[in-house]
């Protein structure tokens, strides 16, 4: 199921790549983990984690989610990690300083609820990712291909 969620997501992430964005999916991280999508553009750099939740209202606070009545999940603070990774990467192998942006993106909600005070994470439903594609001011063409030639090798990620 989770892997239907990614590739919904995925088609509104290449909608973008007409707008100069570069998009990488399913970027492999030692242990068995990988970053669902990475999105590399104007904007700046996005590293976007994929949840599906079908027909769950969900909640989001500054470090856990809520989905329905179940228990907290860290996905907030799983994304800003997973952020921290990915910075640490592009930063060390392109030469350039980045700011790399967390994203979640939710697949299937009914209700998608963000705490007043949640500003570190952005947070969207799968129709609503196409909000980055106007993004602009951060990286220039020759940046972009840089970060984006790094992302591409795998041997980049190896010591993630």
């Amino acid at each position: 199921m989770g892997l239907a969620g990614e590739r919904r997501v995925g088609g509104e992430l290449q909608r973008l790549s007409r707008s100069g964005w570069r998009v990488l999916h399913s970027v492999p991280l030692p242990r068995d983990v990988d970053i669902d999508h990475l999105l590399i553009g104007p904007g700046g750099v996005f590293s976007i984690n994929t949840k599906r939740h079908f027909g769950k209202s969900v909640w989001v606070g500054d470090e856990m989610a809520k989905v329905g009545y179940g228990p907290p999940q860290p996905y907030a603070r799983k994304s800003k990690a997973e952020a921290a990774r990915v910075q640490a990467v592009l930063e060390r192998y392109a030469g350039i300083p980045v700011q790399v942006q967390p994203v979640i993106v939710f697949v299937g909600v009914t209700k998608l609820t963000k705490a007043a005070t949640q500003f570190t994470v952005r947070v969207y439903r799968e129709r609503e990712v196409s909000a980055l594609g106007p993004l602009s001011g951060v990286l220039d063409a020759d940046q972009i291909e840089a970060l984006y030639a790094v992302a591409r090798h795998r041997r980049a990620w190896l010591s993630a």
